[in-house]
């Protein structure tokens, strides 16, 4: 079984926050898709990175989800999709193994 982990940001890059309805969206397709998720909303987490000499920073929202079969090229459109619709360079996803106890 695989968890998989999407690193969403709430706010564009511009500080605008996004609207809940976008992020509503997109938790509900992946939630269809898969059946359901956990996003762990109540406090955003806060991401922090450096690119060159800048210091960058982003809230986020953290969204799980447990799957059997990771496909790879699905998850690429998604997060291309996730991308473009809230303006972000980049959106993590990431994947790893787990066992179910």
């Amino acid at each position: 079984m695989w968890l998989v982990e999407v690193l969403l940001p709430i706010a564009y890059n511009n500080g605008m926050a996004i609207p809940d309805s976008v992020l509503r969206e997109l938790r509900g397709d992946l939630a269809d898709r898969f059946g359901g998720l956990t996003a762990f909303t109540r406090s955003p987490a806060e991401g922090v990175w450096m690119s060159g000499d800048a210091s960058h920073h982003d809230d986020i929202v953290v969204l799980e989800i447990m799957i059997e079969d990771l496909d790879r090229d699905w998850w690429k459109a998604w997060r291309s999709h996730a991308e473009a619709l809230l303006l972000q360079n980049e959106i993590v996803v990431r994947a790893r193994l787990i066992e179910r106890l």
